[in-house]
């Protein structure tokens, strides 16, 4: 019979060389097999066949964030709805309640989005 110890100290070897495995073979690929000093040429930026004119760093303004945020809860709120309206019939009067607390968080949350002005496209 194994020390019950044994299968631990296996597990954590396999959980340390599973990480550092693929760790230590890029880092010899790279010791081995790229250039030593890559250049002017290799270090240009490069895109769809076409060289890049001005500043690769774009500023985009917060808020489209949020918008995005905002329509993905909302969109999901919709996913959530959708098997709640097809078997309305069928569910239990708190089932009717869950969905309706659901819904009242959800109106909750438009009306500070609102409130907050995160949906007025004019800042």
């Amino acid at each position: 019979m194994p020390d019950p110890y044994f299968f631990l100290v296996i597990f954590g070897a396999v959980a340390f060389v599973f990480p550092v495995m693929p760790l230590a073979l890029a880092w010899l690929w790279r010791r081995f097999f790229q250039p030593p000093k890559p250049g002017a040429g290799k270090n240009a930026t490069y895109e769809c066949g076409v060289e890049s004119l001005g500043e690769a760093q774009i500023q985009f303004h917060s808020h489209y964030y949020l918008y995005a945020i905002i329509f993905l809860i909302f969109d999901v709120e919709a996913i959530f709805l959708v098997p709640f309206a097809v078997a309305f019939t069928g569910l239990p009067f708190g089932a009717f309640i869950a969905i309706l607390v659901f819904l009242l968080l959800l109106l909750e949350g438009l009306v500070w989005a609102w409130g907050k002005g995160c949906l007025s496209w004019v800042k």
